[in-house]
């Protein structure tokens, strides 16, 4: 057998045997829809503090925020907070109205409709998603992206 090749192959080997250890490495997060369900109370509950950086605690450090009451996206903690102490200010309480929620190994997806009530009596129904990513380091789901639309259109009650 020709010896250089022998020995480059193996390297293959050892490559792809290293790429296929690593990728199962990876350890699934248990969780439950339940408990997905709690992380959108965790954020409510902040948002009742009252306190933006609670609130932003709640999302992962390269996470996207795409908030209901503003145009611009939100990248950075800076720019989430930013948004939130101008929201927070409303004295917002969310409560979901309908949902969907999806597991995988490290990241879950919840998405409906939620209506947030504000101090002043107004209320907006909003369509949401919010995508969690479970953190290792932080041993926690923290908010990898979240979006938020206000309903484009009001629909007529039929009584």
């Amino acid at each position: 057998m020709n010896y250089p090749l022998a020995l480059v192959l193996a390297g293959v080997s050892t490559v792809s045997y290293s790429l296929q250890a690593a990728e199962s490495s990876q350890r699934c997060q248990a969780t439950d829809e339940a408990q997905v369900a709690a992380l959108f109370e965790r954020w409510n509950d902040d948002l009742a503090t009252g306190d933006p950086k609670k609130v932003v605690e709640n999302y992962a450090e390269s996470s996207l925020l795409l908030p209901t009451l503003s145009n611009r996206p939100r990248r950075t903690p800076e720019e989430k907070q930013d948004y939130f102490v101008h929201f927070l200010e409303k004295k917002p309480s969310g409560a979901v109205d309908e949902r969907m929620i999806q597991i995988d190994c490290t990241t879950a997806v919840d998405a409906g409709i939620y209506t947030f009530s504000f101090a002043d009596g107004s209320e907006v129904k909003a369509r949401y998603t919010f995508t969690y990513k479970w953190d290792p380091q932080a041993d926690q789901w923290l908010i990898s992206s979240h979006h938020s639309s206000a309903m484009p259109e009001v629909i007529p009650v039929l009584d």
